[in-house]
């Protein structure tokens, strides 16, 4: 069964008090940093199976993932508990397309692959998707088979609901 992370409030709350950044900085940042531990703390190093799946596009960290791979060869405290790159393990995370723009969307996509991405909505919350099928849709350049997986193939694969 795959774990999901999703935020539930952030804990750091006092400089995001204002302008809703709580949830429009906090809840991305949230994910950001549990995916980064669950890296290098080397937990995906350690259990092969685990099939995490990350809320909100896996936050901040799969568009600026590069700078994990330059600390793990610039410092030695960031190879501790792994031994290839952040983004080795980074790339068998599977995430939710709740991104809100084509292009970021496009990007995962193109980076992560159309079978690490699943149809999200964030529902119920006030920050949803409000169109999450038309999103995956707006997407250019997708096959046929690769909006079908991102719509509803990839969920059912990774819950084992096909039977």
């Amino acid at each position: 069964m795959p774990v999901f992370i999703h935020p539930h409030g952030y804990t750091e709350g006092r400089r995001l008090s204002e302008h809703y950044f709580n949830n429009v900085i906090g809840n991305p940042l949230d994910t950001t940093v549990a995916l980064a531990h669950l890296i290098f703390d080397g937990v995906l190093e350690r259990f092969l199976e685990l099939k995490i799946f990350a809320a909100h596009g896996g936050g901040y960290l799969p568009a600026y993932s590069a700078r994990m791979d330059h600390a793990y060869h610039a410092r030695a405290d960031c190879r501790q508990k792994i031994a290839k790159p952040p983004t080795t393990y980074l790339r068998r995370v599977y995430f939710d397309s709740v991104v809100f723009s084509t292009d970021q969307l496009d990007y995962l996509i193109k980076q992560y692959g159309a079978d690490h991405v699943l149809l999200g909505t964030d529902y119920p919350y006030d920050m949803g998707e409000t169109d999450p099928v038309g999103l995956v849709e707006s997407v250019p350049d997708l096959s046929d088979a690769e909006r079908q997986a991102i719509c509803h193939d990839n969920a059912a694969t990774l819950l084992k609901l096909d039977g």
